[in-house]
């Protein structure tokens, strides 16, 4: 029995050729990380020896070995036929009386109650290379109860090493299929029927950054989030502030739940489980609590530290004891074997029509001729660089894909098996689109969007893009000045912070308050004074999942501002507060109930001068609450804040004494506070802003029109508009000479330094702190500017800050 059978608390990685990746990895964190908190399902795993023996009892090694001779490993053409036979030779072959008693006894002695449920897992190994992974090729059952079941399920799973998928893999991956073999786990099975499921990375599973801990769910058991069935819930936990016993989750996005798969309650069924619609009570709630999620997240790095590496994990609750467990953890392999040696930019030039979007895997763009297949059996119709365009994909699509330009589903999130095979892959996928193959149309040529931020986007067409492969290992910063990122788009923020850069010298609160909170900030505070019945209908729809509409904004605002904040943490991220125009307030959602008609918004109703004004003052005091929970409650104390068109000192110290009753104290906990130079009288004040302010950032669009008086929003005399105007430049300049002077921090970050390398050295050579550019244009920015710096030596040029 001892060669048949291993408990997982005796199991460990050095097990791998006995045992497989699978039950090494569950022995390990048995016994290594049990006693530190980590739940695991306790259970025992039925040996590759064991599989061996069945083999050779059954006299099954030269016929398996003779139909994989015989496979066709060109066009795999007998694959389907191939696979068949030889699951039937397994299938069909007697359980040796001896390994039946050591399962079944195994099976008795570890779980006490009569007919316990239990998971049957296949756990693969290979005699060459014990530690390969096969993850996802075979077969795994759920709610097995008895002897007969489990014996059924185990000889199942070793009929799996045969599916369709798993001797393509072998045959990709160069794998003798005769030293292969099959171990199977059989574990406590966790109620997550009547709980909830999903999986984890130790890391951004889209760009790699390996600050934080993505988590998925599920209600039910997990295989509709693997598979891709439905959307589900997802979290983001950042690690620093996990690690203090901060607020750690930095996004919280509900997903529609549709279905949840559970046991089948049929009595003698042959399906184990089925897969129901959802209750609309719980596709309302979030899967997890907070301090569910941050619990996960802990065991997660626990697991990441003890494997030295990153890693990806299943985990479930149980919903009869209301426990967490690990169910399953393996080292992540997409991003973790990369050598991040190239930044590849894709930047969309043109866009044709929408067709459909759903949420976008990785940053590309690609176009090609749709395949509109309903099932892994069509795969004949799929020629090399088409898109695939199906309702979702399971392991099963795997052999067909490697040859695809792009995946569009109907449904599934960003940990699906779409999602996940299209990281792997290297192919541009979009999910969850609802109604792609309902609107595309099988042979229409399309081009695939994912460079737009989170969202993909599906044209009808072939549209222009531009592509650039940009090395950024061995890129160096001059030191001073400092090169920051202009950054708006949360989406964005983790694969920007692989740029070489200072941090973030410019973050707009517009694009998340746009496209997060999407409602006017005084709509939700005065929700009674919007009267149309429709945008009433909109706003409680958005809010529905909060305790209150204020609570809503902040949330949201929040989230956006600290994913941020996390991708670039500890560099400073300067956050400026919303400087919408009246106009542009108007738009959003209950907008034209707070806001005033003026003929020129561009310098009417804005900045600063709405912070104070009984007009908007309690949406900035919205503002300020999700800055402090940014700060103060998630510890992101790299975040500075940063006040738009503040017209005079005394409207300066108004705004600073604000914020100072809202719980942003200038100085405490770090907090500096800085103001837009973008106004003459900043510059010609300077002096006196320099007492109410931490730092200046010029803003030189707005400068250069109010220095040349043009309404940049004016087409008529656009061609008028120049930063680089002789006046304008006198200004800048000026600015940056009082702020050396002052001993205050001083940056700029409008267009003009990423369009004109001229106008670049003369910031570089007046000595200014920081610039700030967009992604596209940074790496350009920082060739000019460590070629400017050579030719200074700064310390000694420059009065000391």
């Amino acid at each position: 029995m001892e060669r048949f059978i291993k408990r997982f608390s005796e199991i460990s990685l050095g097990d791998l050729a006995e045992v497989g990746g699978k039950n090494a990895s569950l022995g390990e964190m048995v016994a290594r990380l049990s006693s530190k908190g980590v739940k695991v399902p306790q259970g025992f795993a039925v040996t590759a020896w064991a599989f061996r023996f069945f083999l050779f009892y059954n006299k099954l090694e030269a016929p398996l070995q003779q139909l994989m001779t015989n496979l066709d490993k060109t066009g795999f053409s007998n694959l389907t036929e191939t696979g068949q036979k030889a699951r039937k030779l397994i299938a069909d072959a007697e359980m040796p009386a001896e390994l039946r008693m050591a399962i079944t006894d195994a099976y008795d002695y570890f779980f006490d109650v009569a007919e316990q449920p239990v998971a049957v897992r296949s756990s693969a190994t290979a005699e060459d290379l014990p530690d390969a992974s096969f993850a996802g090729q075979h077969e795994s059952y759920l709610n097995i109860c008895g002897h007969q079941a489990l014996l059924k399920a185990v000889q199942q799973c070793y009929a799996s090493l045969y599916t369709d998928r798993a001797i393509k893999y072998r045959e990709d991956k160069g794998f003798d299929h005769t030293k292969v073999y099959l171990s199977v786990g059989v574990q406590q099975m966790v109620r997550a029927d009547k709980g909830c499921s999903g999986v984890g990375f130790t890391l951004e599973p889209e760009s790699g950054f390996c600050n934080v801990v993505h988590l998925a769910g599920v209600w039910g058991l997990g295989e509709n989030i693997v598979q891709g069935t439905v959307t589900p819930d997802e979290f983001l936990v950042f690690k620093p502030s996990l690690t203090k016993n901060l607020k750690a989750i930095i996004q919280k996005n509900i997903g529609t739940k549709s279905k949840m798969m559970v046991y089948n309650e049929v009595v003698n069924s042959a399906a184990a489980v089925v897969n129901k619609d959802t209750p609309w009570e719980l596709r309302e709630r979030f899967v997890l609590a907070d301090h569910e999620i941050e619990q996960l997240a802990k065991w997660a790095m626990l697991i990441e530290d003890h494997y030295h590496k990153p890693m990806d994990f299943e985990w479930a609750k149980d919903g009869i004891n209301h426990q967490l467990y690990i169910i399953q953890a393996r080292p992540e392999t997409v991003h973790s074997t990369k050598k991040a040696v190239t930044y590849r930019a894709f930047n969309i030039k043109e866009r044709g029509k929408l067709i459909t979007k759903g949420e976008a895997i990785g940053n590309m763009i690609t176009s090609g001729l749709a395949r509109v297949l309903n099932s892994p059996a069509e795969a004949s119709k799929l020629k090399p660089g088409d898109i695939l365009v199906t309702d979702t994909t399971s392991p099963d699509w795997d052999p067909i894909l490697k040859n695809v330009a792009g995946i569009v589903t109907n449904r599934g999130g960003r940990t699906s098996h779409a999602a996940i095979i299209a990281r792997e892959l290297g192919a541009v996928a979009i999910v969850g689109t609802e109604n792609g193959t309902a609107l595309i149309n099988d042979g229409d040529e399309l081009t695939l969007s994912c460079a737009e931020g989170k969202t993909g986007f599906v044209y009808r067409g072939k549209v222009a893009w531009s592509e650039t492969d940009i090395p950024v290992g061995h890129i160096k910063l001059a030191g001073h000045p400092k090169l920051q990122l202009i950054v708006g788009e949360p989406e964005k923020a983790f694969q920007l912070s692989f740029l070489p850069n200072d941090g973030v010298g410019l973050m707009r609160l517009e694009f998340i308050i746009s496209n997060y909170v999407k409602t006017h900030p005084m709509a939700l505070v005065k929700f009674k004074d919007v009267k149309d019945e429709l945008d009433r209908q909109k706003i409680e729809n958005l809010t529905r999942h909060f305790p209150n509409k204020e609570q809503y904004f902040i949330e949201k605002l929040s989230q956006g501002v600290a994913t941020i904040a996390a991708a670039f943490y500890p560099k400073e991220v300067i956050v400026r507060m919303s400087d919408f125009k009246s106009n542009e307030y108007a738009d959003l959602l209950g907008g034209r109930y707070f806001e005033p008609e003026e003929e020129n918004p561009m310098i009417g109703f804005r900045g600063a001068s709405r912070y104070y004004h009984e007009r908007y003052r309690e949406g900035f005091r919205l503002e300020c609450e999700a800055m402090k929970v940014v700060r103060d409650e998630m510890g992101l104390t790299n975040v500075k804040l940063m006040i738009p068109f503040c017209r005079t000192v005394d409207e300066g110290k108004k705004v600073v004494d604000l914020m100072r009753q809202y719980g942003l104290e200038q100085g405490k906990n770090d907090l500096e506070i800085f103001v837009m130079a973008e106004i003459p009288a900043n510059v010609l004040l300077a002096d006196e802003f320099a007492k109410v302010f931490d730092g200046f950032s010029i803003g030189s669009n707005d400068l250069t029109q109010l220095t040349l008086g043009i309404d940049r929003d004016s087409a008529l005399i656009a061609d008028l508009f120049d930063e680089q105007n002789a006046a304008s430049k006198q200004l800048i300049l000026s600015m940056i000479s009082s702020a050396r002077r002052l001993h205050k921090k001083v940056g700029l970050c409008g267009q003009a330094p990423s369009d004109s390398e001229e106008f670049l050295k003369l910031l570089v050579d007046a000595g200014i702190d920081s610039i700030s550019f967009n992604g596209d244009a940074l790496l350009k920015g920082i060739a000019h500017v460590n070629e400017f710096s050579k030719h200074h030596d700064f310390e000694k040029e420059l009065p000391a800050l």
